[in-house]
């Protein structure tokens, strides 16, 4: 299980709308933490499919690192009923995921 990619166009629909809890990443090719986190991530998707796990590429989409807030990454928010319940920042273990979404 893939990631999803979530870009400004698709943050609405994919991360607002929907009763899942959804974990975005905030990250950026260049961050070593990013790169370390994005297998945790998808190890975290593939037992949890109860919740939606998306990235958001912050070069790519700076106006919603912007909206959030993101002042160093990798940052992970969590949505839950398209509100903005948690947030964390750095590299995280599964255990820690999980934590952070329940």
């Amino acid at each position: 299980m893939m990631a999803l990619e979530i870009t400004a166009a698709n943050f609405a629909d994919e991360v607002l709308a929907g009763d899942k809890t959804v974990l975005v990443d905030f990250w950026a090719e260049w961050c070593g933490p990013c790169r370390m986190q994005s297998p945790i991530l998808e190890a975290f998707a593939a037992e949890h499919p109860e919740v939606k796990v998306a990235k958001v590429d912050v070069d790519a989409n700076g106006e919603l690192a912007e909206k959030f807030g993101i002042m160093s990454i990798p940052t992970l928010l969590v949505f839950k009923n398209g509100k903005l319940a948690k947030s964390a920042v750095g590299l995280h273990d599964k255990q820690a995921l999980a934590a952070l979404t329940e």
